[in-house]
């Protein structure tokens, strides 16, 4: 998919209000519906590209519908916001990580597109409300000092009440990182034992 130069997310307490809205941003100016739907817990996410044009006159009449819970629009969006918005996972590979979690999808978005474009650090995953109770969060991967930038700018952009919370992991364990870029949704995830690890034993 080609990508587009604006991005824009807005989050719904509502799933009728999110589907009228995302139903009138489309007739009203010509921007790519990249992803919809419903998210923990009865919400209604739309994600909207297109020219900065388009999204921001989309943008301006989707925030006027009623229970629109929070949206950011990013006119020039970083290509890692991007591609992570729409489900890209890149791969932890520097000694560092930083997480940040925040109360809704559109706070990440925010806090993800100024950190990466203001320290050089890579988007290892951007996750949406989901298994999350409605929380999302992200990965910053990269050197440690950067990666302390980047988690100090994004959370600079985002007011206190939007932050749950923000951690930096220095040296990331190699057996938590292997579990880490297999997934983070913990069903998906394959155990790992670790040489040197307690043996577990079977009763009965």
């Amino acid at each position: 998919m080609e990508r587009h130069p604006a991005l824009a997310l807005l989050e719904f307490d509502s799933v009728a209000a999110g589907i009228a809205a995302a139903d009138a941003m489309t007739k009203q100016a010509p921007i790519a519906l990249l992803r919809c739907g419903t998210v923990h817990p009865g919400r209604y996410l739309v994600l909207l590209g297109g020219s900065v044009a388009s999204v921001q006159e989309a943008h301006a009449l989707g925030i006027q519908f009623e229970l629109i819970a929070e949206e950011v629009l990013l006119p020039d969006v970083h290509e890692q916001v991007y591609k992570a918005a729409l489900g890209s996972r890149h791969k932890l590979e520097a000694d560092a990580l930083g997480v940040l979690e925040t109360t809704r999808a559109p706070a990440i978005l925010r806090a993800s597109d100024a950190a990466v474009k203001g320290a050089y650090v890579e988007i290892a995953e951007i996750r949406f409300s989901d298994d999350l109770g409605g929380r999302a969060f992200a990965f910053f991967d990269g050197p440690l000092h950067e990666v302390e930038a980047a988690l100090e700018i994004g959370r600079a952009r985002l007011r206190s009440e939007q932050v749950v919370a923000c951690r930096l992991l220095p040296r990331l364990d190699g057996n938590l990182r292997q579990l880490l870029i297999q997934a983070t949704r913990f069903g998906e995830v394959e155990g790992l034992q670790p040489e040197g690890a307690e043996e577990g034993h079977v009763s009965g």
